[in-house]
């Protein structure tokens, strides 16, 4: 067969790969996802089409005799083929290696707020390659799993669970202090203390609390009854 003859049916195995590529992305692209599923369907539709391409390319070389060899070897051997891949997939085997480990070891979980490269996020997705951390701004951040596995992530939210409410007012030197601070003693289940004698003297509450939430709630109660007792006790007159 002359060598034009191999050529053009060369270039209509190519144009037919390209061809079938094209209806297949048209094809996937009719289906209608939620953004979240966008980018993952995108990388699946690239993929496709260049495996197609890729397959026919290799299919068209095996019809010119200087590169059947070569093209055949490439489509015959496993070995090679098994070597390209390992290398292609070495980093994203270690992320989802990585990915794994978070999930079980959980240094940062769904909601958490964390700082990564001196950047403060809350974390939104935990993936099996990447993990996306939305950051104050809204700007995402989108970490390979693997280098969260080996860098030092700052989690403000994983902490001791028991929090501390604390309320602290201004009372007049002048004052019996000891009486107030018995008087305050009766309105907290913590410890009522002087916690500074400059200018006045600054009586402290503290009362412990299960969480930053309730501890807001109890700081806010508290000023009340601060407030009240302070009042019958006729610290402010």
């Amino acid at each position: 067969m002359p060598f034009w003859h191999r050529a053009v049916i060369a270039a209509a195995v190519i144009v037919i790969a390209a061809l079938v590529a094209k209806l297949v992305d048209a094809r996937m692209s009719r289906h209608e996802l939620a953004p979240e599923a966008v980018t993952r369907y995108r990388v699946i539709r690239r993929a496709v089409m260049t495996t197609i391409v890729f397959v026919g390319v290799l299919s068209a070389l095996l019809v010119i005799p200087q590169v059947r060899a070569i093209a055949g070897g490439i489509l015959a051997s496993s070995a090679v083929i098994g070597l390209v891949v390992g290398f292609a997939a070495q980093r994203t085997i270690g992320n989802v290696v990585a990915g794994i480990l978070i999930a079980f070891s959980q240094p940062l979980r769904l909601g958490d707020r964390v700082r990564v490269d001196d950047v403060d996020g809350v974390v939104e997705e935990i993936g099996l390659t990447y993990t996306f951390i939305r950051a104050s701004d809204g700007v995402r951040l989108v970490i390979p799993n693997e280098k969260l596995a080996s860098d030092t992530i700052l989690n403000f939210t994983i902490r001791s669970p028991e929090k501390v409410a604390e309320v602290t007012v201004q009372v007049p030197l002048a004052q019996d202090l000891d009486a107030l601070v018995d008087a305050l003693s009766a309105e907290t289940r913590g410890e009522v203390f002087i916690s500074s004698l400059e200018g006045g003297a600054a009586i402290t509450l503290r009362e412990p609390a299960t969480s930053q939430v309730e501890a807001e709630r109890l700081e806010r109660e508290l000023r009340l009854r601060v407030h009240r007792r302070l009042r019958a006790a006729g610290a402010f007159a």
